[in-house]
């Protein structure tokens, strides 16, 4: 499942979308969490509320199940091929089954149609809450500094240091060598290295990997044939080694 797309969290107005066929319902929950200090949109069907999902980054999503067009589980679905945005789902019916589906595919709360609005902006905090939390740690994860035997990479000031030594890299020589430091003693493929240090595109032939991995191996002063550092994994992709001991 894919990482959280979540806009940074405002110092105000924290966007909402709210997908609800019941325009009545949608006015009062709108002029109350407005009121809250929350900005909502709206939409009343399921795919216009998911194009607009799609288009626009929200906080979270207030997802009612019964909607016409697409209902509110395959809108909950698509969403989820795209985005971890948080889902506050609604329904009418409020069977434990209803209530089991959403939350196994991907919602973040559930709650009956019958909620008062302090219980709904409640359950809404939790779900922003926990979501806030969760998109700190995996910055805090992504920044924290990376250590394999002699090399030292720090993440936050894009620095790496060999034998304590700044290291001259390129971009995407700097994004593959923290790749491969992080998951040391495991192997990436090329398409995972691809699709974590490219700007655009590749096609399965493309190479471009090779060349950014060969060009590291100099700076590392390695040996392909004996790698010290980056071991080739034949009709696969690459690995870093763990130093003895470790």
């Amino acid at each position: 499942m894919p990482e959280r797309t979540l806009p940074n969290e405002p110092a105000a107005a924290p966007r909402l979308l709210l997908v609800e066929d019941d325009v009545r319902l949608c006015r009062l929950v709108k002029d109350y969490l407005e009121g809250m200090g929350y900005d909502v949109s709206l939409a009343h069907t399921g795919p216009s509320g998911l194009e607009l999902a799609l288009k626009q980054p929200f906080h979270a999503l207030i997802l009612d199940v019964m909607l016409p067009g697409m209902d509110g589980f395959e809108v909950l679905r698509r969403l989820r091929v795209h985005s971890n945005v948080p889902v506050l789902m609604l329904t009418g019916r409020g069977e434990e089954a209803d209530r089991i589906v959403g939350l196994e595919m991907g919602a973040d709360d559930y709650l009956p149609k019958t909620f008062s609005t302090r219980e709904l902006l409640a359950r809404l905090r939790a779900v922003l809450r926990r979501s806030f939390i969760t998109a700190e740690r995996a910055a805090e994860r992504r920044d924290a500094p990376v250590a394999v035997g002699e090399l030292f990479i720090d993440p936050g000031a894009r620095a790496a240091l060999l034998d304590g030594k700044t290291m001259s890299l390129t971009r995407q020589e700097f994004d593959v060598l923290l790749s491969l430091a992080r998951s040391s003693g495991r192997v990436k493929t090329r398409e995972q290295l691809l699709l974590e240090v490219a700007d655009r595109d590749f096609e399965a032939f493309d190479r471009s990997i090779d060349v950014v991995v060969s060009s590291l191996r100099k700076k590392l002063n390695d040996d392909a044939r004996a790698p010290r550092w980056i071991e080739t994994v034949r009709g696969v992709g690459y690995t870093m080694k763990r130093p003895e001991g470790a």
